[in-house]
């Protein structure tokens, strides 16, 4: 038995809370132990806010990558089904993907098991409510920012490297800082790649913002803050 187990994080504490990437894996592999062990291959997708601009699948190039791996017999797990995405009808196609490679689409939690109609239909809820969720999330958010707008509040992510002191005034971040110098070190000295930069820095112990493993990705749009937090080290003589 090959078990995909496919692991959604997202950067807004938010929508993960409870269910980070540690959370998701414990949970798969506590149903491995407990039903029929086997092999067991990892995708994990890192999701920004900014994302959900993009369509649905887009998000999702690990998910795309584990449907394409998949051949018959094998079972593609997940800790919850939401972890999959919010749109009911991106569900729906990959279901139909999954029953036409002949494998198996298991959630941990078992709340998409089975092919019978109370099933089917409980599973169609989940995804309404999923969906809702996501838009009730996002018009909260609007709101809020609205509000800070209006009281003249700084909005907007600091950037890596960077940090709000007490006053709410941007300053260089000593940790970050730190990171970036060892990235650069690694791009241009011992000319890695990001990719590469990524895997050492997970082999080191050292986490991203979100203290989740960095990514290729990520470690490209961070980088590019040096110059930026190099000025500011300067300027601040940190």
């Amino acid at each position: 038995m090959k078990y995909f187990i496919y692991m959604r994080v997202s950067t807004e504490k938010q929508e993960d809370s409870g269910l980070g990437l540690d959370a998701q894996r414990h949970a798969c592999l506590e149903w491995i132990k407990k039903n029929e062990p086997g092999e067991s291959i990892e995708y994990i997708d890192i999701v920004s806010g900014t994302d959900r601009k993009r369509k649905e699948l887009e998000q999702r190039p690990k998910l795309l990558e584990a449907l394409s791996a998949l051949m018959p017999g094998d079972t593609l797990l997940i800790a919850k089904r939401d972890r999959i995405g919010r749109d009911p009808y991106i569900n729906c196609m990959i279901e139909r993907i999954v029953e036409k490679k002949k494998a198996k689409f298991i959630s941990a939690n078992g709340d998409m098991d089975g092919d019978e109609p109370h099933n089917v239909l409980m599973r169609r809820i989940i995804d309404a409510f999923a969906e809702y969720e996501a838009l009730m999330i996002s018009t909260r958010t609007k709101a809020a920012l609205a509000r800070k707008t209006a009281r003249g509040e700084r909005i907007g992510r600091v950037p890596y490297g960077f940090m709000l002191d007490a006053k709410k005034e941007i300053m260089v971040n000593r940790e970050e800082a730190e990171i970036l110098k060892v990235m650069y070190s690694m791009r241009v000295k011992k000319k890695m790649t990001f990719r590469e930069i990524a895997s050492q820095l997970n082999h080191s112990g050292l986490r991203n913002r979100k203290e989740t493993l960095w990514t290729h990705g990520a470690t490209n749009r961070v980088y590019a803050n040096y110059k930026n937090v190099l000025a500011g080290v300067r300027a601040s003589g940190v």
